[in-house]
């Protein structure tokens, strides 16, 4: 399968994270889609370069205002003097608009940038530096190149993208993701396709912006297996097995949570339980948010799949023959990261059509 990449993501240095209000090195770093480079060149992969996509294909899954502030907000920041005084240098937000906070009414759009990197983000983790625009905005690119590489007649296609995307909804930010790449491809795929198409999450943790973009559009279907947020894992307040989809997206949605320490033969069920539900919804298509950070020993995730697991996983989702999309998204073990994924991607390559 054809392998997309971009040298933007390097642009892309969020400097750490900022953890409790401690600052921590963090975990999404350059090298992890390296490593998977370099695992993938190993295995003879054909590198095809991220085609520069117009603004409808972000602006089909994210609100202008958002893309507009992301795109604007290191200049602000660095025209502000923050990087002086008091010498922060990325973007941090210190404010959020909490709906008790504004009597739920609609929030003012803040002149100032410490406060309006609030109305956009729901995290400080995520911080922004003076690369990570561009970087974003090229993993946008790949995700929806691979998906016209798969339109124009290849069976799968995979995007190598970073900074990660699925926990972007349409109009926020946060979790290490800036903009919602899964989202963006799906998208480009039901334009050409139809509907219903599938976006399956096997990432260890929820794909919470995929499923807000999507939760009330009933040709989206949107699948997640992942840690269960009631055992205190990230997103924390949703990605529970009750949130089905709403309006017309009522059945569209589904959530597979498991317990910490789940290993290959749990989460193969439910990447099973994904796949049956996609195909009886008759899917015209599959979008694979491919995130590795399952497995044992990763340090973000309590699961413990294992590298066989996800060749398992892939043949799974291969087997489904749909035209598909693989989006890479979380995974930070820099020591497994390149072999899980070349097993993922070999077992869709395995069982595929």
């Amino acid at each position: 399968m054809p392998v997309v990449w971009t040298d933007d993501h390097r642009l892309h240095d969020p400097g750490g994270e900022i953890w409790v209000g401690v600052h921590t090195p963090g975990s999404e770093l350059p090298v992890r889609v390296e490593r998977i480079r370099e695992a993938l060149e190993a295995e003879g992969a054909s590198f095809v370069a991220a085609e520069a996509q117009p603004d409808d294909a972000l602006h089909g899954v994210h609100d202008p205002a958002f893309t507009a502030h992301l795109a604007q907000a290191w200049t602000d920041w660095e025209a502000s003097g923050l990087t002086e005084d008091p010498g922060q240098d990325r973007v941090v937000p210190y404010l959020f608009p909490h709906p008790d906070l504004i009597s739920d009414r609609s929030p003012a759009t803040p002149v100032n940038i410490t406060a309006r990197a609030g109305l956009f983000a729901y995290d400080t983790m995520s911080l922004v530096g003076p690369g990570t625009w561009k970087a974003a905005r090229s993993a946008v690119d790949a995700a929806v190149t691979a998906a016209d590489l798969v339109l124009a007649g290849a069976p799968v296609a995979y995007a190598c993208c970073r900074p990660p995307g699925h926990h972007a909804t349409r109009r926020c930010y946060g979790g290490s993701c800036y903009l919602n790449n899964t989202a963006a491809a799906a998208a480009r795929m039901r334009a050409a396709l139809g509907g219903p198409i599938a976006v399956l999450d096997v990432d260890a943790h929820h794909g919470n912006g995929t499923q807000a973009i999507f939760y009330d559009d009933p040709e989206v279907l949107v699948g997640s297996v992942h840690v269960d947020p009631g055992a205190g894992w990230f997103p924390h307040f949703l990605g529970f097995e009750d949130e089905t989809g709403s309006g017309a997206g009522a059945g569209a949605n589904v959530n597979v949570t498991l317990a910490p320490g789940t290993g290959d033969s749990g989460w193969l069920e439910a990447v099973d339980r994904l796949t049956a539900w996609a195909a009886g919804r008759a899917a015209r298509g599959l979008v694979v948010a491919l995130g590795v950070d399952a497995a044992g020993g990763d340090p973000e995730s309590p699961l413990n799949v294992t590298p066989a697991g996800f060749r398992a996983a892939g043949r799974a989702l291969g087997a489904l023959g749909l035209p598909t999309v693989v989006v890479q998204e979380g995974g930070y073990d820099l020591t497994a990261i390149g072999r899980l994924v070349r097993e993922a991607l070999v077992g869709i390559e395995e069982e595929h059509d």
